[in-house]
C-alpha cells in the first residue's frame, strides 16, 4: 500500500517539530508522525507520504516553503503551494482549499502508481479528500482529531456569545465535517466518546463505519524517567516548598484545555493549597503579547487568577522547557507522590495521560473524550466534570490523603498502559485499510441454516486458549452463522472482540438487546436494523424514566457513555430484589420499561420491547432460521431471557448470578468447560441431541 496522509494545520515537519509555536501546532502532529513511523515498519506498506500546505512565516527561522522533506526511508513530506503564500490559522484555511486541492491533484496525476488510499486529518483535509475522491476516485479515511459541533457546544455551554466571525468559521468547519462523514469509506476515532457521542451530533452519523483505535505511544522512556537538576532549576524559583506533592498539568494554553478552571480549583481549596503545589507547563513562550490572541488571552487569564488567589510560592508556570524535560517533570511529580491532571473541556484522546501513567502518576481527567477509555481500561484515576472546579479540587485532595489508593492507581496504570502501543494500533489500522483496498465479501447471514449467538464478556472471552479454540472451530462451520449479544455498546463490543482476537461477527446485538447491527457485504462496515429501532422506540419515554429514577434509592448512574438512546444504566449494591422494586415503582408511575439486573451490581432500564432475548427472536425470524437451529450462550443475569426463550441454550461452566437455578432454565445445557470452550461443547451437544419440546415464543 501507498498511503497518503493529508494534514494542513499548524507547522508540520518531519523532525524537531516546533510544538506550541502556533495554536494549531499540537498533539495531532505528534500523532501523525508516530503513526507513519510505526506504519513504515510493516512490509505491506511500500510508501507513506505526508502532504501539507507550504507557507512563509515571520515567527520561525525554519523553511516551510514548497518542496519535499525525507522523513524516513519510505516516508516523505510534501509541501504544496496554495493561493496565499502566508501561514494561516485553521479558521482561515478554507479560502486555500480549492487551490491546494488543485495542487494535490496535479501531484497525484504525476505519480506513476496512484496511492491506494488517502487519510484526511481534520475537517479541512476531509474537504480536500472528498474533492479528490470525486475527481480521481481514490477512497479516503477520515480522522477528525476534534469536532466543530463539540467545540460549539462547549462554547455555548459556557454562555459565550459567538461573534459573527467565530460562528461563520464553525459553520464552515461543521459543513466540511458533515461531507467528510458522509463520503469517507471509514472513520477512525480515538475514543468511544468520540465515536458514540460526538459524531452522533452529525446528520450523516453512521456508527457502522466508525472504528475506535486508541493511538499508540512510545512509553519506555517515561517508564524509566527520573527527575533531573534541570527540572529542579526550572521550578525552584516559583515554589516556596518544592518538596510538597505536586498537581501537574501539561497542555497548550488554548481555551479547550481549560487550565483556568484548574487554577480556580486549586485557589479555592485552602486545604489543597496547604497540602500540594500546582505546576502548569503551558508550552514555550517569550513575550505573551507576541503569541496568537487565543494563547495570549488564556495566559493573561491564568496570571490574573494566580494574582487574585495570591498563589505565589504555591504554583509554578515556567516559560521555557526542553523536550527532554517533559519525562523528568512527570518523574519529579511522582517522586513527590503527586497527581497528573487533565481538565480539558474535551480531550479527543489524551496522550499525556498515558505518559504520566507510565511514569508512575495517578490521573484526574475530564469525563469528556478519550480519558473515559483510558481510565476505564487502566483503573488508574478519577473522571471529573471539567466545569466543576470544586469537584476537581475535592478529588485531588481526597486522593492525596489516601496513600493506599494513590499507590493502587499507580500500580494499575503502569501495568495497563503497556497495551497502548503503536504496533497494536497499526495492526488494526492496516487491517482496516487492507480490507478497504482489497475488498472481500465477509461472512453475511444471508445463506446460513443455523445461527449461534453468544454473550461476549466471560462467555466468549476470559480464556485466550478458549478464543483460539473457538476461532479454529468456527472457521470450519460453513453453514453456521455467528453473532454476539452483549450489554456493551456497539463500538465497545467491536473493541473487546478485536482485543480478544475474535473476527468481526456478521451480527452484533448490543446495549442489552436495544440495538442490532449487521455486517455489510464489504466485510468491514455495519448497517443498523432500522426495523428493530422502530420497534423498541414504541412507548419509550426516556426522559420521563430518567427523572423517575433520579430519586430512587440505591441507584447510582453509570458514566455518560453507558447511557444510550434506548438504555439507561445504573449501579446498585442493594442485595434486595431491586428488579421487582424498580418494576413496581415504574408501573406505579405508568412508565413502561424492561428492568435487567446482572452481576449483582449492574441495572439496565430498556424499552419494554427490548432485551437480548427479544432481539435474538427478532433476528431469528428476520433470517428465517428454525428454532431448533438457533444456539445461544451466556453466563450472567442479562442473558437470562435469551437463555429461557431459546430451545438450544448453553450456560458456560463459569456462569454467575445463580442462573442454573433460575425458573425456566430446566432445558438449558450446562457446559463442563468454561468460556468459549463451553460454547463449543454446548453447540456440539445440541447438534447431536436436537431439542424436541417446543418453547413459547416470547416475541409472539
Amino acid at each position: 500500500m501507498h498511503i497518503v496522509h493529508i494534514a494542513l494545520q499548524g507547522c508540520l515537519r518531519g523532525h524537531d517539530v516546533e510544538y506550541g509555536i502556533t495554536a494549531d501546532t499540537g498533539g495531532h502532529i505528534r500523532y501523525l508522525l508516530e503513526l507513519v513511523e510505526a506504519s513504515a515498519l510493516d512490509p505491506a506498506v511500500t510508501r507513506l507520504t505526508l502532504v501539507t500546505r507550504a507557507f512563509t512565516c515571520q515567527f520561525s527561522d525554519i523553511d516551510y516553503g514548497p518542496g519535499a522533506e525525507q522523513v524516513g526511508p519510505n516516508i516523505e513530506l510534501i509541501r504544496l503551494p496554495s493561493e496565499s503564500p502566508d501561514y494561516l490559522p485553521k479558521e482561515a484555511l478554507w479560502q486555500e482549499l480549492p487551490s491546494f486541492t488543485d495542487a494535490l491533484v496535479t501531484w497525484l496525476d504525476a505519480l506513476r502508481d496512484k496511492p491506494a488510499i488517502l487519510h484526511a486529518h481534520y475537517a479541512d483535509a476531509g474537504e480536500v479528500a472528498a474533492d479528490v475522491q470525486a475527481r480521481r476516485g481514490i477512497p479516503f479515511v477520515f480522522t477528525a482529531h476534534s469536532l466543530g459541533r463539540s467545540k460549539r457546544k462547549c462554547l455555548e455551554y459556557e454562555g459565550e456569545t459567538l461573534d459573527a466571525e467565530t460562528l461563520a468559521a464553525l459553520t464552515r468547519r461543521i459543513a466540511f465535517e458533515e461531507r467528510a462523514i458522509r463520503k469517507a469509506a471509514l472513520i477512525i476515532a480515538s475514543s468511544r466518546d468520540e465515536a458514540e457521542s460526538q459524531y452522533a451530533d452529525y446528520d450523516h452519523y453512521a456508527p457502522g463505519k466508525i472504528r475506535v483505535i486508541a493511538p499508540g505511544s512510545h512509553l519506555d522512556e517515561f517508564e524509566s524517567a527520573r527527575s533531573t537538576p534541570a527540572v529542579d532549576a526550572l521550578l525552584a524559583p516559583f515554589l516556596t516548598n518544592p518538596d510538597k506533592p505536586a498537581l501537574i498539568a501539561i497542555a497548550r494554553p488554548v481555551t479547550r484545555k481549560n487550565l483556568a478552571t484548574l487554577v480556580r480549583a486549586f485557589g479555592e481549596n485552602d486545604a489543597l493549597r496547604e497540602k500540594a503545589n500546582l505546576v502548569i507547563v503551558a508550552g514555550v513562550r517569550d513575550h505573551i503579547d507576541d503569541l496568537e490572541s487565543e494563547l495570549a488571552d488564556n495566559l493573561h487569564e491564568l496570571l490574573t487568577l494566580i494574582d487574585d488567589f495570591d498563589l505565589y510560592g504555591h504554583i509554578a508556570y515556567p516559560k521555557h522547557h526542553a523536550p527532554q524535560d517533559i519525562k523528568a517533570l512527570y518523574a519529579w511529580a511522582r517522586e513527590r507522590r503527586g497527581i497528573f491532571i487533565n481538565p480539558a473541556l474535551n480531550e479527543p484522546f489524551g496522550l499525556t495521560l498515558l505518559e504520566a501513567a507510565a511514569a508512575g502518576l495517578p490521573l484526574i481527567a475530564t469525563d469528556s473524550g478519550g480519558p473515559n477509555d483510558i481510565i476505564e481500561q487502566c483503573g488508574n484515576g478519577v473522571l471529573i466534570n471539567p466545569r466543576r472546579a470544586e469537584a476537581i479540587g475535592g478529588e485531588a485532595l481526597a486522593l492525596l490523603n489516601d496513600p493506599a489508593r494513590w499507590q493502587q492507581m499507580v500500580d494499575n496504570g503502569r501495568l495497563a498502559v503497556k497495551a497502548f502501543d503503536w504496533q497494536r494500533h497499526v495492526e488494526r489500522y492496516h487491517d482496516l485499510l487492507s480490507r478497504l483496498c482489497h475488498p472481500c465479501t465477509g461472512q453475511t447471514l444471508d445463506r446460513v441454516n443455523a445461527l449461534l449467538i453468544c454473550d461476549i464478556d466471560n462467555t466468549l472471552t476470559g480464556s485466550p486458549v478458549g478464543v483460539l479454540a473457538f476461532n479454529t472451530w468456527y472457521a470450519a462451520q460453513k453453514q453456521l452463522g455467528f453473532g454476539v449479544a452483549t450489554g456493551r455498546s456497539f463500538h465497545s463490543a467491536l473493541a473487546i472482540l478485536s482485543q480478544a482476537g475474535i473476527p468481526y461477527p456478521p451480527l452484533i446485538i448490543s446495549s442489552v438487546g436495544s440495538e442490532i447491527h449487521y455486517l455489510n457485504d464489504d466485510g468491514i462496515t455495519y448497517r443498523q436494523d432500522t426495523a428493530w429501532r422502530e420497534i423498541v422506540n414504541r412507548h419509550w419515554q426516556r426522559d420521563a424514566l430518567a427523572r423517575a429514577l433520579d430519586t430512587f434509592d440505591d441507584l447510582l448512574p453509570q458514566g455518560p457513555l453507558e447511557q444510550r438512546a434506548f438504555k439507561l444504566s445504573y449501579l446498585s449494591d442493594d442485595t434486595r430484589d431491586i428488579t421487582l422494586r424498580l418494576t413496581t415503582h415504574l408501573k406505579r408511575l405508568r412508565l413502561r420499561a424492561t428492568v435487567i439486573h446482572s452481576h449483582g451490581r449492574y441495572v439496565d432500564i430498556l424499552p419494554e420491547a427490548a432485551s437480548k432475548g427479544r432481539a435474538v427472536a427478532h433476528v431469528r425470524k428476520h433470517l428465517g432460521v428454525d428454532e431448533a437451529a438457533l444456539y445461544v450462550a451466556g453466563d450472567s443475569g442479562n442473558d437470562l431471557d435469551m437463555l429461557r426463550a431459546s430451545k438450544c441454550s448453553i450456560l458456560v461452566a463459569n456462569y454467575s448470578d445463580g442462573l442454573a437455578q433460575a425458573p425456566g432454565m430446566g432445558h438449558v445445557y450446562i457446559a463442563r468447560a468454561p468460556h468459549a470452550q463451553g460454547v463449543i461443547e454446548g453447540v456440539k451437544h445440541f447438534q447431536s441431541h436436537p431439542p424436541r419440546q417446543p418453547l413459547e415464543d416470547i416475541a409472539s
